[in-house]
């Protein structure tokens, strides 16, 4: 497929995104002395910037990309809610965030000095059930114009009825990927992909020796939940689809890795966007892996667009 087939087929893409939000916060700074009150350094803020974390930054990578993003999640009443809210409409995401009086928007700051990250400050609450009963009848009115679903899940409350929203989007006859998270897996049973890294997966599955072990621990996992492939992310060591048949390895790109925050959220977003343009699933993990690569060359989560995409390839 040229360059130019690729992009205007992932232009034609709709992805649907459903999940946790977050604003990332990073100040930036120097850290030139010892605090005299307690050991620790004294960082002096020069720049602040603003992020979209989690389900947003998900959104903004489909974006990136070229494809067409909608966003439906839960925010606060609050100024960072209108700063996601700004983030999403700059990079071209079409956002329904629902606000909750009842609580904050969930924010990281992240204090930086010298490339090095010092501090995490996280300001997180769960939305109430009154705005996600809102969520679930924005999912299902949305369902029909998208092509892919994407869950991405981290922890926060946001998809508390997820299986409702798997089941939906079977029922709609939308492919559903879910970034996952925690020690529960059941509640993603029926979904098309499963996308966890090492740890996320040696959370649910306990440890393995050797390609041969882990192997057989996926695709029981894979069997159990009625997936059709779980792709695991390994970091320095690429990643691996588990479907039917076997398994498809792709190695990491060898770059200088900078910062791996987000570079989950590309790669369900390339892939989730690469099959909702009609590629094999083969080829959008092939394609998540280059965005992946280029994405843990930058400071802090970031995005793939599609000119660094090409180049990669």
């Amino acid at each position: 497929m040229t360059t130019a087939t690729l992009k205007t087929r992932l232009q034609q893409a709709r992805v649907l995104i459903a999940g946790d939000v977050m604003l990332d916060r990073y100040w930036f700074g120097d850290a030139a002395r010892i605090s005299p009150e307690a050991p620790v350094p004294v960082a002096k803020i020069e720049r602040t910037e603003y992020r979209a974390g989690g389900a947003a930054n998900v959104a903004r990578n489909v974006a990136a990309l070229g494809g067409q993003a909608v966003l439906l999640s839960v925010i606060g009443d609050d100024e960072a809610g209108d700063s996601l809210e700004k983030l999403m409409e700059e990079c071209g995401v079409k956002s329904a965030l629902m606000r909750d009086k009842t609580i904050s928007t969930t924010v990281k700051t992240r204090v930086v000095a010298r490339n090095q990250q010092l501090l995490r400050i996280d300001f997180e609450d769960a939305p109430a059930h009154e705005v996600l009963d809102s969520v679930q009848q924005a999912f299902r009115d949305r369902l029909s114009g998208c092509d892919v679903v994407i869950l991405s899940d981290y922890g926060k409350g946001g998809l508390t009825h997820v299986a409702s929203f798997i089941e939906w989007a079977r029922q709609a006859g939308k492919p559903v990927l879910v970034d996952p998270k925690g020690g529960d897996y059941a509640k993603y049973a029926g979904a098309t992909l499963l996308t966890p890294n090492r740890a996320e997966l040696r959370e649910v599955t306990g440890s393995w020796q050797g390609e041969d072990d882990l192997a057989e621990k996926a695709q029981t996992l894979r069997r159990n939940l009625g997936l059709e492939a779980l792709l695991l992310t390994r970091s320095e060591e690429g990643m691996t689809l588990f479907r039917d048949g076997g398994a498809y390895h792709r190695p990491t790109r060898a770059r200088e890795v900078f910062d791996v925050s987000g570079a989950g959220d590309t790669v369900i977003a390339t892939v989730g966007l690469a099959a909702a343009a009609g590629l094999e699933l083969t080829e959008a993990v092939r394609l998540a892996n280059a965005a992946a690569g280029v994405v843990v060359g930058k400071l802090g989560t970031a995005v793939c667009t599609f000119d660094e995409l090409a180049q990669s390839l």
